[in-house]
């Protein structure tokens, strides 16, 4: 697809990322003087993003798909020899998605805080965050190379650390916040070393330019490229093996778990894969391991969602299992990238809805988030128990909401193709919707139906209050998206918008029919629907979680990857980082300290020599002649 200079709206993209950026900048500076009014500037610069990316969306769809491409040029931003990097900005119906994406729920979320942090001492700071982390996603989607891609990447990983632990008086909350900032520069070291492949082989980093000499390259190289990619994407996407940062990640305040989920951080793995799609799609090796991570992280997060007790990590827990659907998908050639972009819009409102629902439980229980002491809220909390559930009933696929549009569309896609993979993957992805509609209908009824678990009265009594109107208006509208999102967006030809940029949307048949397919998936939501109710809400919830067998004790503990991490890569670094600087101290340093002392003992000895005594001189001179006497003497024999 030709790509040519932006005009209108889409010349103005630039100021999506200046305008957020710039106010973050303000509120960094004026802290505690724009207390009462800062964090409304916040919502503004996020706002006004939304309001250009709206006008830029509008001119695209009036354009004819074949110039649906754009290209802002900024400057030069440097040149060594032949290889040239501007600062450039690309407009086409991905980024545009994108940015509609983080803008619009972005915005709802900086509303939802509004309330939420009202009363935080640190408020303005927050948002400040808030805005670096919206306009850092939005250099991610919208930079035109790699190069300035990872310059968003970056900064999103950085708004990330900081969100994570801004409540870093507490000394977990701040580790959760190094944690995944190490695990993310490990995710990062990949793409790095792609773009540095990128550089020797086709001596650009340049979509347009990696593009044409992937169509030329040899299998080795692309496949190169291709998993170290995916190591930079599954550190930012929380896929396995680098999962481990989202669970504490959840240290942060609600709204930042919400963005995190819904329109940054996770999703840049899932947008890296689908911008990339011309690698993937040379390289049927490169594809498979992307695909062979997704299956294995969706079906990690589901096993670890189904057995905590904390309400937002088992919505963590959900988050990273969407995501491996929406990897899996972007390796399963252009419609399944088409089809990952779809679920990852529609799950952008529906996992923003359920996290901001969590954070208005959060506010009317004193910030409580273990479902065991909830159940009964659904009388006490009305508005918040409405827009839940209509963000879990999307998420679970239910008929005609907005997961059922495209979730269903990637269980469809995976059972297209020969051999092993269609039995494999398309399997996985059902057994594991049925799995999803369980856990999510178990967080549900635990939290909202069945018995009130919590004292009403005497000490340590909780008064469950709905939230105030920012907090519950973005509930709404987002709700409202969960609801018709995906039969809007399957209507108005969502696949097909997206053609210029990943391809044709047409696919195989599946190995099975897709009535067969359909009535499958939905009898397992339904099964697992069924199996939570008769659990937690026909059934007593213990206040106190069973034991329980050994799979269950494996998902509670994250299923040993925080040991599994420690024992492999933490300890061993640990001890060879111990070695070296033992090596150091006792080499490096031992003999520079040696040498350190070999001179300050020889200019001691020199002192006692140089004692100013003329009779110890004249010995030094008598001594002298007859060694020199004795030396002519030996000579001469």
């Amino acid at each position: 697809m030709e790509i040519t200079s932006a005009s209108g709206a889409a010349a103005l993209v630039w100021l999506c990322v200046a305008v957020p950026l710039l106010a973050s900048g303000v509120l960094l500076v004026a802290g505690k003087r724009v207390e009462s009014w800062g964090h409304w500037l916040a919502v503004g610069a996020s706002g006004l993003s939304l309001l250009v990316g709206s006008a830029a969306l509008v001119q695209l769809i009036g354009a004819s798909p074949e110039e649906r491409a754009m290209r802002v040029r900024l400057y030069r931003w440097f040149a060594t020899g032949d290889f040239v990097v501007d600062l450039s900005l690309r407009v086409d119906p991905l980024s545009v998605t994108f940015l509609m994406l983080v803008t619009f729920v972005g915005t709802l979320i900086h509303v939802y805080s509004v309330g939420y942090m009202e009363h935080d001492p640190a408020k303005t700071r927050f948002f400040a965050y808030l805005n670096l982390f919206v306009a850092s996603m939005l250099l991610l989607v919208l930079g035109d190379s790699y190069a300035v891609m990872f310059v968003g990447w970056e900064g999103v990983g950085l708004a990330s650390y900081l969100l994570i632990s801004f409540w870093n008086q507490v000394p977990a909350y701040a580790a959760a916040g190094k944690k995944a900032f190490v695990m993310n520069r490990v995710g990062d070291v990949g793409l790095l070393a792609a773009m540095m492949l990128m550089v020797s082989s086709f001596g650009t980093v340049t979509f347009d330019g990696v593009a044409a000499g992937a169509a030329k390259a040899g299998s080795g190289t692309l496949l190169a490229i291709g998993v170290l990619l995916l190591v930079g994407a599954c550190g930012k996407s929380a896929q396995f093996p680098l999962q481990a940062w989202l669970g504490d990640a959840m240290a942060g305040p609600t709204p930042v778990s919400a963005l995190i989920h819904a329109a940054t951080m996770v999703t840049a793995g899932v947008y890296l894969m689908v911008r990339s799609g011309f690698v993937y799609d040379a390289s049927d090796s490169a594809q498979l391991a992307v695909a062979v991570i997704g299956t294995v992280t969706l079906v990690f997060g589901a096993i670890v969602g189904s057995a905590k007790d904390d309400m937002k990590k088992v919505l963590a827990a959900s988050t990273m299992s969407q995501i491996g659907y929406m990897m899996l998908a972007a390796a399963l050639g252009p419609a399944g990238a088409a089809f990952a972009v779809f679920h990852l819009v529609t799950h952008g409102f529906f996992k923003a809805n359920m996290f901001l629902g969590a954070g208005s439980v959060m506010h009317a229980m004193d910030d409580e988030v273990d479902m065991r002491r909830f159940g009964g809220l659904h009388k006490r909390l009305p508005v918040t128990w409405a827009t839940f559930l209509a963000g879990y009933l999307a998420i679970i696929g239910f008929p005609f909401l907005s997961g059922y549009f495209s979730k269903d569309k990637i269980i469809e896609a995976a059972f297209v193709g020969e051999g092993w993979r269609p039995w494999v993957f398309g399997g996985l992805t059902m057994a594991v919707a049925g799995l999803t509609a369980f856990y999510m209908s178990r967080l549900f009824f635990m939290v909202f139906h069945g018995e009130e678990r919590f004292a009403s009265e005497g000490a340590g009594a909780k008064h469950p209050h709905e939230a105030p109107a920012t907090m519950c208006v973005p509930q709404i509208l987002l709700a409202v998206g969960s609801i018709g999102l995906g039969f809007v967006l399957n209507a108005a030809g969502f696949v097909e918008w997206l053609e210029p940029v990943v391809g044709p949307a047409a696919h195989g048949e599946p190995v099975l029919p897709v009535s067969a397919i359909t009535l499958g998936t939905l009898v397992l939501v339904a099964a697992g629907a069924g199996a939570a109710w008769k659990m937690y809400a026909a059934s007593p919830v213990p206040t106190r979680a069973p034991e329980g067998n050994a799979l269950v004790r494996a998902a509670r503990a994250d299923l040993y990857q925080d040991a599994f991490n420690e024992n492999v890569f933490m300890k061993p670094g640990m001890a060879l980082t111990s070695a070296v600087a033992a090596t150091d101290a006792r080499a490096v340093d031992g003999a520079v300290e040696g040498v350190a002392k070999g001179t300050s003992a020889v200019g001691r000895l020199s002192t006692r020599l140089q004692n100013g005594y003329a009779r110890t001189y004249a010995s030094y001179m008598t001594f002298g002649v007859v060694i020199v006497l004795v030396a002519a003497l030996a000579a001469r024999l």
